[in-house]
């Protein structure tokens, strides 16, 4: 055993002492040591059940024959923190979480891990850090949200962004506005649509380290327990096979959840947390893979905010090992890679059957041929920028308009609730980006104002930063080179006339190469916005988006 390092032997007579301190018995001390991760706390909603499943895990681990140890782990509720600095905060949690479960497993010697996420950057932080620590490992989320009911019809927390540009419209009363405040979000979970927690928690399925339903059995349901019971009991069979991590984050693995992506329609921030896992295994992802791979997948799934479903329709019509088993059999998924179920991706889904084509789409009637998100390149975005094609309408997938340029978040939405952004406008939000901001705010607010104004099908929005997956709309993010490091996306000015052709993955700023090298020498690198703590390193280490906003030590010049 791995903890026998820290248990065993005269050298650690101390450490057994401390083992006693915590009431531990001489029976248990001999037994294999299970890490519990809970990401429990009392601020975010998808988190405040996770005593709960952290009380089943425990169960289940101890019925298996290990000793199971809980420690925590941070999470940030990206719709509380939304749309002011506390947004600078949230995609910098994915690396402290992952650095500081590092710290706590490897510590501690434990010979196995159980990680309890569910929100944003919980869920690939902890698959960063599984992955890093490499001891038998499974994954039990605290499950989605229920679907709010707003006017009979399924409502989300997007519904309530939008409802806010709705109201500055004047579409909506203040009635109306505290309906949607009182009804959108019913239940404790990750938000009901396929936003970014709900995206990684299926994605983690599509991996190999979650159990079938980790992604879709809502937070209020007694099956959820069940299945912290099952993790529990997993993680010890894959403790006595010696099946780690690494034999199930693999190149192939991750491949396939970028397929399974492609077909369910997820958040764009999956084509930041993916780069960032494969770092983990020495797998350098490029984001343009997603494209040729796009190309086959077609996108099966219209959940929230792309359609009128939900994730409890998508656990009622088979969940995410429905979805699997269709793509393998029409032969784009590996069906040899290894899983916690013990078995390979191929065998676990065997048995599993579409039991709504509505809510999954058969092969051969998609949503669309080609996969829910593409990648585009141009002079606007020489290394890549991302957009949620599934989630776009069909009169904005090509679209040429002048630029309106803003150099942070707050002064776009200004604009757009004060009436000043117009029909074929292209909103350009910079300076917004992993360095920039610094953390890479989500812009949730201002795709959701262009969307409550009634100009979702008019007016684009590209940014160095990244979107949530309640976004929706001609929403291009993850524009890099950056802003901060002199990237074109620094040289637009106002008016400039920007090209995008979503279907031809390419995205121009229609302006001479001539002019664009004249801009580039005047330009000056902005005063970082933040000098002082975790931000102040964090802005000092962050990669561009295209990488992933993965952390490495600057070079020496």
């Amino acid at each position: 055993m791995k903890s026998d390092n820290m248990k065993s032997g005269l050298a650690q007579a101390p450490a057994r002492s401390l083992l006693n301190a915590l009431g531990m018995t001489k029976d248990e001390i001999k037994k294999p040591m299970v890490g519990i991760v809970s990401s429990y706390n009392e601020i975010v909603p998808g988190h405040m059940n996770l005593d709960k499943i952290t009380e089943a895990v425990k169960l289940g681990v101890a019925e298996a024959g290990g000793v199971p140890v809980v420690f925590p782990a941070i999470a940030v509720c990206d719709g509380i923190a939304m749309g002011h600095i506390g947004m600078k905060y949230s995609l910098v949690t994915r690396d402290l979480i992952a650095d500081s479960t590092e710290a706590m497993a490897i510590a501690h010697q434990f010979d196995a891990l159980v990680m309890i996420p569910n929100c944003d950057k919980n869920v690939p932080g902890l698959l960063m850090a599984a992955a890093r620590v490499n001891v038998p490992t499974v994954f039990v989320s605290g499950g989605p949200m229920l679907a709010g009911h707003v006017g009979g019809r399924k409502r989300s927390l997007s519904s309530m962004f939008e409802a806010v540009g709705e109201y500055a419209a004047g579409f909506i009363d203040d009635e109306k506005l505290r309906e949607y405040e009182e009804k959108v979000c019913p239940t404790c979970g990750s938000c009901s649509g396929m936003y970014t927690a709900n995206s990684m928690n299926c994605l983690t399925e599509a991996l190999g380290m979650g159990l079938p339903g980790n992604g879709t059995i809502p937070a209020v349901y007694s099956d959820r327990i069940r299945l912290a019971k099952c993790a529990g009991y997993a993680v010890m069979d894959m403790y006595r096979k010696n099946i780690r991590p690494r034999d199930i984050i693999t190149k192939e693995s991750i491949l396939n959840a970028l397929t399974v992506d492609m077909a369910l329609g997820c958040s764009t921030n999956s084509m930041l947390h993916l780069p960032a896992i494969a770092h983990e295994i020495g797998f350098d992802f490029d984001i343009s893979f997603a494209n040729p791979i796009s190309e086959k997948t077609p996108n099966l799934c219209h959940l929230a905010p792309a359609g009128p479903t939900y994730m409890e329709d998508l656990n009622e019509a088979g969940g995410v090992y429905a979805v699997i088993k269709q793509l393998l059999d029409a032969g784009l998924i590996n069906g040899d890679c290894m899983t916690v179920t013990g078995k390979t991706i191929g065998e676990a889904v065997a048995g599993s059957v579409n039991r709504n084509p509505e809510v999954i789409r058969p092969m051969d009637n998609p949503y669309s041929k080609t996969g829910g998100l593409a990648v585009l390149k141009g002079n606007l975005a020489p290394d890549g920028s991302v957009v949620k094609r599934s989630a776009v309408v069909p009169e904005m997938m090509k679209h040429e308009g002048p630029a309106r340029v803003f150099d942070c978040e707050e002064d776009a939405i200004a604009a757009i609730t004060g009436g000043k952004i117009v029909a074929g406008d292209i909103v350009v939000i910079r300076y917004e980006g992993p360095k920039g901001g610094p953390g890479m705010r989500e812009m949730l607010n201002p795709t959701s104002a262009i969307a409550g104004m009634g100009l979702g099908s008019t007016v684009a929005l590209i940014t160095d930063g990244r979107f949530s997956g309640a976004s929706r709309g001609a929403s291009i993010g993850h524009v890099s080179p950056e802003a901060a490091v002199g990237g074109p996306i620094a040289l637009v000015e106002e008016g400039d006339m920007i090209r995008i052709d979503i279907d031809n993955l390419s995205i121009e700023l229609l302006v001479s190469e001539e002019e664009l090298s004249a801009r580039k020498a005047k330009w000056q690198p902005r005063q970082p916005k933040v000098t002082t703590g975790y931000l102040e390193r964090y802005a000092a280490m962050v990669t561009s988006g295209n990488r992933g906003a993965i952390l490495e030590i600057p070079k020496n010049n």
